[in-house]
């Protein structure tokens, strides 16, 4: 039996039925958008907020990266976002540096997949 597309997308992070069920079961769209993602600053934002100690504007990107993963279906990191963007904004920086590494490598994991996916060797 062969692989199906979310089997493949899933070790990734990336639950391509939920998108699918978000995005009325258009593939094309889907794969143009979550494409996009290859692009998104959010993380590099985020990140240089934290080491800047300014956690308003790192409240503000993790909340958007958050978004953005939600959105996309990108689960692990949308859960690792939510944890940063819901320390934040309870004034806990300590928890959000800690929880930063979780987004790192959940967005890592999301590069790899859109990049096999993009490169046809997934």
């Amino acid at each position: 039996m062969s692989e199906t597309l979310a089997d493949k997308l899933a070790p990734y992070g990336i639950d391509y039925v939920d998108a699918m069920d978000r995005f009325g079961d258009n593939a094309d769209l889907y794969e143009r958008l979550a494409m996009k993602y290859l692009d998104d600053s959010h993380l590099v934002a985020l990140q240089a907020a934290i080491e800047a100690h300014d956690f308003s504007d790192g409240y503000s990107e993790a909340h958007a990266l958050k978004g953005v993963a939600g959105n996309l279906s990108f689960k692990d990191l949308y859960e690792a976002a939510t944890l940063v963007s819901d320390a934040l904004y309870a004034g806990e920086s300590e928890a959000a540096i800690k929880y930063l590494p979780q987004v790192e490598a959940a967005h890592k994991k999301v590069i790899e997949g859109l990049l096999a996916w993009q490169d046809g060797t997934l």
